[in-house]
């Protein structure tokens, strides 16, 4: 068994938009950006990961910078594969002349369709995977949370990561009702930039309008324990010279609201159809919030508001989906819900 395990690794991914994390041995490995940056000359990859994502938008015409995923798929086949390959690589940094075969559970968005489930699969045999199983991303969530999918319970999932939004409702190691929108983290970034650009008349970047959502993001105009206010620096539209504006947790939360509307829409669309036996345990347990949107000041409160319901944010949730496809690839005999 040593020596099998010698020349085959089994590995948990969660390759999402934002981030990509892997867990080899109970342990996660690798917590990095999803982006890769490639030499566009010779074609070759520079850098993956955090030293990929501090190139971004700070590139000259031979570099690019590339975001392989969009919307929780694969948009750029090739970049993503070349990001894998880098990933996997980080582990195998102490015996770079060995490369062993691998064993794969990745997590995949619930509302994808088959060829970009088709892409997925192909990214992870061009990376050495020899066996490869698929989860989708809410049952990942549900498990990495600590709950009891295969029991004739109803429980409610929502993850919020960079691409998508899914929600669902778990029971018998299945899901009954879902609902996929691809309205999430990368969505509100953009939203800051929109607003700040029409507001202030100053234009940033993704990073800066991420490290606002980070700082002042929240869901309620009025938070019982509000950030201090965050300065901003910019190119100012008219003159174009560098600026700093300050902004409030205030103003981000009117500039989010159009998208934080569609995603109290979609759960309570996922509500709607689900069973009402269902239905009366969630009323009971309430609902679980996960994904990197989960940390966004007072989404709980407003989303137990909306529903009438409570609602729970998982411990560091950012963490929640990678440690559920970690449990899937421990119980993969035990689990049908994997799709090979």
């Amino acid at each position: 068994m040593g020596l099998f395990s010698f020349f085959n690794k089994e590995i948990a991914i969660d390759l999402g938009t934002a981030n990509t994390l892997i867990i080899y041995k109970d342990q996660v490995v690798v917590d990095e950006p999803s982006i890769v940056a490639i030499d566009k000359r010779t074609k070759t990859v520079i850098a993956v990961g955090k030293k990929a994502m501090m190139m971004h938008e700070k590139t000259h015409a031979d570099i690019e910078t590339i975001r392989p995923l969009k919307d929780g798929v694969i948009a750029n086949f090739q970049a993503a594969e070349a990001m894998i390959r880098g990933f996997i690589g980080m582990m195998n940094e102490k015996n770079s002349w060995f490369k062993p075969s691998l064993t794969m559970v990745i997590c995949i968005p619930s509302g994808i369709t088959e060829v970009e489930k088709r892409a997925v699969f192909d990214s992870a045999e061009h990376a050495n995977a020899r066996e490869r199983y698929l989860i989708h991303e809410p049952m990942a969530a549900a498990l990495g949370i600590g709950l009891d999918v295969e029991q004739p319970e109803g429980n409610m999932i929502i993850d919020i990561g960079g691409g998508t939004t899914e929600i669902a409702v778990i029971a018998l190691s299945g899901i009954v009702a879902d609902q996929s929108i691809r309205i999430a983290g990368d969505e509100f970034t953009q939203d800051i930039v929109e607003y700040i650009k029409r507001q202030h008349n100053m234009l940033i970047g993704e990073r800066t309008g991420e490290a606002i959502k980070i700082n002042v993001g929240s869901a309620l105009q009025d938070l019982p324990n509000p950030p201090d206010d965050y300065f901003v620096h910019g190119r100012d539209l008219l003159t174009g010279i560098p600026k700093q504006i300050s902004v409030s947790y205030q103003e981000i939360a009117g500039a989010l609201d159009k998208s934080i509307s569609k995603i109290e829409e979609a759960i309570m669309k996922a509500l709607e159809i689900t069973p009402p036996e269902l239905a009366s345990d969630i009323y009971r347990k309430g609902l679980y919030l996960t994904g990197g949107g989960a940390l966004l000041r007072g989404l709980d409160l407003r989303l137990s508001s909306k529903t009438k319901l409570p609602v729970q944010v998982a411990d560091d949730p950012l963490r929640a989906v990678v440690r559920g496809t970690g449990l899937a690839l421990k119980n993969r005999d035990k689990y049908t819900f994997l799709m090979s």
